[in-house]
């Protein structure tokens, strides 16, 4: 047993996000992300065979689902589950801080 924190180790320069597994078994997988100002490239979408749990836990995000119009902005403490093969992407975060999510893979 290591005794971890969510908040340490976030490096200083973050050219690209940042994914971290936590735990894994089995079909659960639970990763840190770490971003600052990163987007999902244009025109591609995450389609993902697994639902995820996504807990925002500092910075902010936009979140954009395929076929709706309303733009998901989360901020610290939000979280949402998204169904496996539910179209989404990340339309920004926040660029002045790093976004830390908790996403949980099952």
């Amino acid at each position: 047993m290591k005794k971890e924190n969510i908040f340490s180790k976030i490096p200083a320069e973050l050219p690209a996000e940042v994914f971290e597994t936590i735990l894994e078994q089995g079909a659960f997988t639970l990763e840190r992300i770490i971003s600052r100002a990163h987007a999902t490239p244009p025109g591609i979408w995450y389609d993902q065979q697994t639902n995820e749990w996504v807990l925002l836990l500092a910075g902010s995000a936009g979140l954009r689902i395929a076929g709706r119009d309303e733009l998901v902005v989360l901020a610290p403490g939000d979280h949402l589950c998204l169904p496996a093969r539910l179209k989404h992407r990340v339309e920004w975060t926040d660029p002045d801080r790093e976004t830390i999510w908790l996403a949980l893979h099952y």
